[in-house]
């Protein structure tokens, strides 16, 4: 390819790129319902014409919010796939990342609300929790092989009990507990479900170490 269609296509990508940031904010701060192209418009700096030329419409670019971050999460693979670290400590550790991106990644955050929002949106908007499920159902499944899961712990609907509280901890906090960070929150959470999880409970050591392998910096309290 020529240096001029090479120049083109990574403008377009740049274009599009800052359409996919503006909107995110906005559908963060104002909600699906509450925004319009034309403030899509106004805080990307782009005209609707350049809006409708990359996505057709303002549900088409919420679908791409969503497929973006949220509904992919292909950065978090580490954490549940580095080699000899106990599964537990992997599971604990890619809820810690989930955290942080959904704390520090506005996409992230805005695939989040958005698919909170989803009945509101005239489009199938794609559900994370996939590849969510099957990452936590094989990490439960290499925790029983190994002996570290108690008894009667069935490794599939196990998965999809988690994953449906992490995102409900999650949407909690961020609706009603904004005081406290999701950090310090998953951490009071985890105490609790390692309890039940772990053939010999050890909770507060296994978050510990999965800190330790995985550092994830939370931010300062907030002031009251």
């Amino acid at each position: 390819m020529n240096e001029g269609g090479t120049y083109v296509q990574d403008r377009a990508r740049a274009t599009r790129r800052s359409l996919l940031e503006a909107a995110a904010q906005l559908f963060v701060e104002q909600g699906y319902a509450g925004t319009s192209i034309n403030d899509i418009s106004g805080r990307s700096g782009k005209t609707s014409g350049a809006i409708y030329f990359h996505y057709s419409s303002k549900e088409k670019l919420a679908l791409a919010v969503v497929s973006e971050q949220f509904a992919a999460w292909p950065q978090l693979a580490q954490h549940y796939t580095a080699p000899g670290v106990p599964p537990l400590e992997k599971l604990v550790a890619l809820s810690f990342e989930i955290a942080r991106v959904l704390r520090e990644d506005v996409v992230a955050r805005a695939g989040a609300r958005l698919w909170a929002e989803r009945r509101g949106i005239d489009a199938p908007v794609p559900a994370p929790f996939a590849a969510w499920t099957a990452a936590v159902t094989r990490l439960l499944a290499e925790a029983r092989s190994r002996g570290e899961l108690a008894e009667g712990i069935e490794p599939s609907g196990t998965a999809t009990t988690l994953v449906c509280a992490l995102f409900g901890l999650y949407s909690l906090t961020d609706e009603v507990a904004r005081e406290q960070e999701l950090g310090s929150r998953l951490d009071q959470w985890w105490l609790l479900v390692l309890n039940a999880l772990q053939a010999s409970p050890d909770p507060a050591a296994l978050i510990a170490r999965a800190r330790a392998r995985f550092p994830v910096n939370d931010p300062p309290a907030r002031a009251e």
